[in-house]
């Protein structure tokens, strides 16, 4: 998909068909024409519009004479069959040319939403360098907000867990922590291509952008800290909520045991008495009493002294 937008003299966004001087030209997911057309208009490397549509590709800047590529990733939210929340990132392709801005990537994206509806303040699609780091700083918010979402998701699932254990709520938070190591790797590979942007000469910035971009970093790094403090809180629930589920387990199985012995010593005295050889008291009239009375003599003590032993 080609979008092609740019603001006019009073700041409002608007969709136009040509790529003109000073517009925004969004590619999600494009076809080979459509790289094609836009390499060959702008003069940009092919590869700079290929690279961002790899999901594995890594975050960095570069410069090809006046084309500079940002590639980072942003956070990305989506739905399993079971209807569950998906944390994950994928990069976005963010080229400064001479006359235009370009963004590349495979899945739309709410950030681009955001611009495209005229939301956010002070933005022109002819200031380029200024461009890239409000997407930046919408990016940095984004990784903060979904952070703040499964932290909620997090305590939910914990509550679930202390009521019933089980593989559903495990799994769950499974997925949840691996969304925080993918969330965690992504903002510290960001945040080094950002300081490489703070101190290099790759871009053209003014006083107001460079205190965006510082902005932008302080963000980041906040955003940072919280995954890694919730990944914390996640792996050390998980262990703990291991261990509880092992001692539960331990506890059944011990329950079951003293149950087994209590109703084995019964089982042993009827054997006794139901011997086909000659046993004591077998011509007693109240033979099978004595044998029951012994059976429960027997559970009873053992019962009592498991009870004290905290068996139960």
């Amino acid at each position: 998909m080609l979008k092609i937008y740019l603001s006019n003299e009073h700041g409002v966004l608007q969709e136009t068909t040509e790529i003109k001087d000073g517009c925004w030209v969004n590619l999600i997911s494009p076809t080979e024409q459509e790289i094609s057309n836009v390499a060959n208009i702008l003069q940009i490397p092919f590869e700079f519009l290929k690279d961002p549509l790899d999901e594995e590709e890594r975050s960095r800047i570069e410069k090809d004479d006046d084309n500079v590529l940002i590639i980072v990733n942003i956070p990305l939210v989506s739905k399993d069959e079971n209807d569950n929340l998906i944390y994950d990132t994928i990069p976005l392709g963010m080229i400064i040319t001479k006359n235009c801005f370009v963004t590349v990537c495979l899945k739309d994206n709410p950030i681009f939403h955001v611009f495209s509806q005229n939301q956010v303040k002070n933005f022109f699609t002819y200031k380029k360098t200024r461009f890239s780091f409000q997407i930046l700083y919408l990016m940095a918010t984004s990784f903060l907000k979904y952070l703040k979402q499964i932290s909620k998701q997090t305590d939910a699932i914990e509550k679930k867990l202390h009521k019933s254990m089980k593989n559903k709520e495990l799994f769950s938070l499974l997925n949840l922590e691996k969304s925080l190591v993918y969330f965690t790797t992504s903002l510290k590979s960001n945040n080094i291509v950002m300081q490489k942007m703070l101190k290099s000469n790759s871009l053209k910035m003014y006083e107001d952008d460079q205190e965006l971009l510082e902005d932008v970093i302080i963000e980041n790094q906040q955003a940072i800290e919280m995954a890694e403090t919730h990944t914390t809180i996640l792996s050390g629930m998980m262990d703990a909520f291991a261990s509880v589920i092992s001692n539960n387990v331990n506890i059944v199985m011990k329950f079951l045991t003293s149950i087994t012995l209590v109703m084995a010593l019964p089982t042993m005295v009827a054997s006794f008495y139901g011997m086909n050889v000659p046993i004591p008291f077998q011509e007693y009239p109240y033979a099978f009493w004595v044998a029951i009375g012994i059976s429960f003599i027997l559970s009873g003590i053992t019962t009592i002294v498991f009870w004290k032993k905290k068996f139960f």
